[in-house]
C-alpha cells in the first residue's frame, strides 16, 4: 500500500494545476448523473461536547476499477487550538480484489476537490460574462474556491467579507492583492458569482442584497442545521444540488426544508445531471442560480486517483505492507 502525506499530496497537485483537479471533479459529476457510480449517503458521528463531527464517505467507480472511503472531521473551534477545522485521510481499495492501494492525506483533497466542484458549478450555471466575484469567509475553502472559478470565469475582480481582517489579508498573499478588495457583507453578497463558506447556523445573507443573474454557490452548510442564505434567495431562484439525501440531511437547504418552507418540488436539478446532459443549466442572464454543494465521495475518489496515479508514475510516496 502506498502511504502519501499532505506535503507530496500537494506537491502531486499543487494549487497552480487546480485545472487538473476541476476535470477530475467534472468528471466525477457526469459519471454521477449518469448513475455509473456507487455512492452511499454520508454517514455521521456527531460529537455534541467538543462541538463538531465526524464523516464516513465510500464510493465506488466501475470506471476506474477502485473505490475510496475518506474520513473527515469538522470541529469549526479547532483553528483556536492550532489545528485545522477539517482534516481527512482516504484510503483507495482495488475493486477487483479488495486489496488496499493507497493511503493518502484527505485534508489537501478535501479543500481541492470542493474548490473544483464550485467552479464545475460556476461553468455550467454563472453567466458567462461574469466578471465579479464574491466571497463570504475568508479560510482555507475561499483560497480553493478563487483558484478554481478563476480558471472557468474571467473574474476581474474578488470582493471579500469576514470578521477577521488577517483571513483577508492571507488571501492577498496567495493572490494578486490588487484583485482583492475587503468590502462588506452586502457588497461582497452583490456580485456575478458569491460564494458562501462559513460555519453558521443562521442565514446571514439576505435575499434584497442578491442581484438578477446572481449565481451563488453555498458552500458552509455542510451539517445539519447549518444555513447561510435567507430562505427567500432559495424561493427566488433555481436550486441546483450535488445529492438529494445529503443536501435534504445536511446541504443549504436542510432547515427551510424541515420548516416547509421549500419542498423536494423546488430543487430544479443536480449537478450530475446538467454536467451529463439531463437538464439543461442557466437558461437566461436574468436567472438566480444557487448550488448547494454538501461534498460527494465521488469528487474525493477522482481526485484521490488523480493523485495517486501521478505519485505512482513519479515514484513519490512509501510502499508498505500490511
Amino acid at each position: 500500500m502506498l502511504i502519501l502525506n499532505q506535503k507530496q499530496v500537494e506537491k502531486l497537485v499543487p494549487l497552480s494545476k487546480v485545472q487538473q483537479v476541476v476535470n477530475c471533479v467534472e468528471q466525477a459529476f457526469f459519471d454521477y448523473g449518469q448513475k455509473s457510480v456507487q455512492m452511499p449517503p454520508k454517514v455521521y458521528l456527531y460529537f455534541e461536547k467538543y462541538n463538531g463531527d465526524l464523516r464516513i464517505m465510500p464510493s465506488y467507480s466501475p470506471k476506474l476499477k477502485i473505490a475510496g472511503t475518506k474520513i473527515v472531521n469538522v470541529h469549526p473551534q479547532n483553528p483556536k487550538k492550532g489545528l485545522l477545522t477539517v482534516m481527512a485521510s482516504i484510503i483507495l481499495n482495488d475493486a477487483k480484489n479488495g486489496l488496499p492501494l493507497a493511503l493518502l492525506d484527505g485534508t489537501y483533497i478535501t479543500g481541492m476537490r470542493t474548490g473544483a466542484s464550485g467552479a464545475v458549478a460556476a461553468k455550467y450555471l454563472a453567466r458567462k460574462d461574469a466578471r465579479t466575484l464574491g466571497i463570504i469567509g475568508a479560510g482555507q475553502q475561499a483560497i480553493y474556491q478563487i483558484a478554481a472559478i478563476t480558471k472557468v470565469r474571467k473574474i476581474k475582480e474578488i470582493f471579500v467579507f469576514d470578521i477577521n481582517d488577517k483571513a483577508i489579508e492571507k488571501l492577498k498573499k496567495v493572490f494578486n492583492k490588487e484583485k482583492i478588495k475587503k468590502v462588506s457583507l452586502e457588497q461582497a453578497a452583490q456580485q456575478d458569482i458569491l460564494v458562501t463558506t462559513t460555519p453558521l447556523r443562521k442565514p446571514i445573507i439576505k435575499e434584497k442584497w442578491i442581484l438578477p443573474g446572481t449565481h451563488i454557490n453555498a458552500i458552509g452548510a455542510d451539517a445539519e442545521g447549518k444555513e447561510e442564505l435567507d430562505p427567500a434567495i432559495l424561493k427566488k431562484g433555481k436550486i441546483v444540488i450535488d445529492d438529494w439525501a445529503q443536501a435534504s440531511h445536511s446541504g443549504e437547504i436542510n432547515v427551510p426544508l424541515k420548516k416547509g418552507i421549500i419542498s423536494r418540488q423546488d430543487i430544479y436539478s443536480s449537478l450530475g445531471e446538467i454536467v451529463c446532459g439531463k437538464r439543461a443549466g442557466r437558461k437566461n442572464s436574468q436567472e438566480i442560480t444557487i448550488f448547494d454543494s454538501t461534498g460527494l465521495a465521488v469528487q474525493d475518489l477522482y481526485t484521490a486517483n488523480l493523485v495517486y496515479q501521478k505519485a505512482k508514475k513519479e515514484k513519490i510516496g512509501r510502499e508498505i505492507n500490511l
